[in-house]
């Protein structure tokens, strides 16, 4: 849509008498019989088209909500926030695009992206660029979509961090026996047979650290226990075992 505004030369505000003036001063310089120039016909009939538009009430108001309608897109697009995460590539912007996509419905987008960060850059970590509460709150329902993946190393890990900060600061509280069922239903359920003997023992040796319990910590110890049997270190398996006993017995 042309800017009938621009076409007569005046500003948006402008007054009907402003309007005029401007009108017969572009009538004068593009009449076809006064400049003697067939080429400015054009122009002379988008001037007049645009001074029609602006002096009826009715059609100028019209015309001013359309073109603020048009001005609300083009900021719209001039600023894509998600655009200009994509197109940066340190962690902090890769860290924001995954909670952005997260948030904005694009949740396989998100667990895509995290995954692909985690596996090139060794050191990326969610934690560092958001507060405790929101690194708790959108850590949580990433392991969600993680989890409803198969991807449950990732999943598991995010909760290890969510679980070690709410010991520390109790920000989930009422809810945090939800996250618990969450970390215990992966832990019993979806590590063994599902994921790598290493990856496997890295999460075991993570959620060991957080000191669960007896219970938990003697499950945790007896699972470490059965990967090194299986992978032939015997020696650390009976260590692991005999730790498992040894908690197992209640004073």
């Amino acid at each position: 849509m042309e800017d009938c505004y621009k076409v007569l030369g005046v500003e948006r505000d402008a007054t009907l008498a402003e309007i005029r003036r401007a009108y017969r001063k572009r009538v004068k310089e593009l009449h076809p019989d006064a400049s003697g120039n067939p080429e400015t016909s054009e122009q002379f009939r988008r001037v007049v088209r645009a001074y029609e538009i602006l002096t009826d009430s009715q059609t100028r108001k019209i015309f001013d909500s359309s073109l603020e309608e048009i001005f609300r897109r083009k900021k719209r697009k001039a600023w894509d926030y998600r655009e200009w995460l994509l197109a940066r590539d340190d962690d902090e912007s890769r860290a924001r695009l995954v909670i952005f996509d997260l948030m904005h419905g694009k949740e396989s987008e998100a667990v895509q992206e995290y995954k692909r960060v985690r596996t090139e850059r060794a050191s990326f970590t969610l934690r560092r660029w958001f507060t405790k509460e929101e690194f708790m709150d959108y850590g949580f329902i990433l392991s969600e979509e993680l989890s409803l993946r198969g991807e449950y190393y990732d999943a598991a890990m995010l909760l290890c961090q969510i679980i070690e900060l709410e010991k520390k600061y109790e920000y989930f509280r009422l809810f945090f026996p939800e996250v618990m069922d969450f970390f215990h239903s992966i832990m019993r359920n979806h590590i063994e047979g599902k994921i790598s003997d290493e990856l496997a023992l890295d999460f075991f040796e993570n959620a060991l650290e957080l000191r669960l319990g007896r219970t938990d910590d003697a499950f945790i110890l007896r699972k470490m226990g059965e990967i090194y049997a299986r992978i032939g270190d015997t020696r650390t398996s009976k260590i692991c075992f005999d730790e498992a006993d040894r908690i197992s017995v209640v004073d």
